[in-house]
């Protein structure tokens, strides 16, 4: 299998699998290309983007919930007439597509209530609260819970050890897991990646809620994030996972209703698939923003707000990325230096603070299926040493990649 090159494009060294060159501050990613971690400031971002990008409208960020509410009833109102189709696969096609759609329309109003929690959608930041509260409880996301530990991931992006998402297992940790043997038969196999690919979108974000998989280690048995004595939250914050608590009991209220009315089966076609089909969207943007061979990990001292913010990656995902998925996705490392930035403003500033970033801008323009499997095949752990980590994996794929030797 040989690895498709990123937009992010720096000069290679021979040496292939190396940790860190001759010179102490120049590193290697797993593409086997150097890399020396970013020393522009913050202010140098600020500074680059147009003053105008910083500025939040309550009235265009509430014109896009309208949009995407009569974007999802306009579906749901075609979607009453699938069951007159003449054929039953036709039918069958129909769910489908309507079940696509709606979960990406949907997904927008997941994405406009990520806005509210970084105070990105209105300059209001009780206006921003209320209308998240109500539009992640609409998707059955614990609203002020996730905003919490979300703004702590944003807050140490690619630490190893402060992170609170998506933070790589080492070789022990992963050996430990899985057992040496198991790793070194099964990871090389294609059919365990997709195993895995299909596990991770069906399960990836209620094991997160309900057990913080994927993110730091706790001695404690509270690791929900519906429990507000999870120790990721800090102190007063509580009382605020129970206002999230409630959103949910509501909407779950709402939908018992639903089905004593209408039927299960109607709630599963109508609300059930689509809505897994947004858990399904949250973790494959999630997971691609920050995992790929190009991505550093930092430990201790060589870690800053800079870096973790620039450890991240852009991507395309054409018309439904930039107005379906309200640019998420291709402009995710702007949203990364400046979270409360509205997402209408940061294609104009991810212009602008690549000319700041040079070679520390990551892109990547492999169509998303191909990226997914690349970056599952590829990205399997870190080394357990070393300031500065780059993923490797069991298949030998790149030139970090283990050989059997090691």
């Amino acid at each position: 299998m040989s690895l498709p090159n990123s937009d992010h494009q720096v000069q290679r060294i021979p040496t292939a699998d190396i940790h860190k060159s001759q010179n102490e501050d120049v590193y290697t990613d797993s593409y086997g290309r150097r890399f020396t971690p970013p020393d522009f400031a913050i202010k140098d971002i600020y500074d680059a983007i147009p003053k105008h990008c910083f500025q939040r409208s309550t009235f265009r960020g509430l014109s896009y919930v309208l949009r995407d509410f009569v974007l999802i009833a306009t579906a749901g109102y075609c979607a009453t007439y699938i069951h007159t189709l003449s054929f039953f696969t036709l039918q069958c096609l129909a769910w489908f597509a309507y079940a696509s759609l709606q979960g990406a329309f949907m997904t927008g109003i997941w994405i406009l209530a990520h806005e509210c929690g970084h105070g990105a959608f209105s300059e209001s930041p009780a206006i921003c609260d209320f209308v998240g509260w109500i539009l992640h409880s609409l998707v059955l996301i614990p609203y002020f819970s996730w905003k919490f530990s979300h703004a702590k991931h944003h807050k140490h992006t690619g630490s190893m050890e402060k992170d609170v998402v998506f933070v790589p297992r080492t070789l022990k940790s992963k050996l430990e897991y899985r057992g040496k043997k198991i790793a070194e038969v099964l990871e090389e196999a294609p059919l365990f990646t997709l195993g895995g690919i299909i596990a991770r979108q069906l399960l990836g974000w209620p094991v997160y809620l309900l057990d913080n998989g994927t993110g730091q280690t706790y001695t404690s048995r509270r690791k929900s994030h519906f429990d507000p004595g999870f120790p990721l939250f800090e102190k007063g914050q509580g009382k605020w996972v129970l206002v999230s608590d409630l959103g949910l009991a509501i909407m779950g209220f709402g939908i018992y209703i639903c089905v004593e009315k209408f039927g299960w089966l109607n709630v599963m076609l109508y609300y059930g698939i689509p809505y897994l089909l947004v858990n399904s969207n949250l973790v494959w943007i999630t997971y691609l923003q920050h995992t790929d061979p190009s991505i550093p990990h930092y430990r201790g001292p060589q870690w800053n707000f800079v870096r973790g913010a620039a450890s991240t990656i852009d991507r395309d995902f054409g018309f439904v990325g930039r107005h379906l998925f309200h640019r998420i996705i291709e402009t995710h490392v702007a949203h990364h230096f400046v979270s409360r930035m509205p997402f209408y403003h940061a294609e104009e500033a991810t212009v602008a603070i690549r000319k700041v970033m040079g070679d520390a801008y990551l892109k990547d323009t492999t169509p998303i299926p191909l990226a997914l499997w690349r970056t599952a095949r590829t990205c399997q752990y870190v080394p357990d040493d070393g300031d500065v980590v780059f993923y490797r994996n069991e298949n030998g794929i790149g030139p970090m990649g283990r050989s059997k030797a090691e």
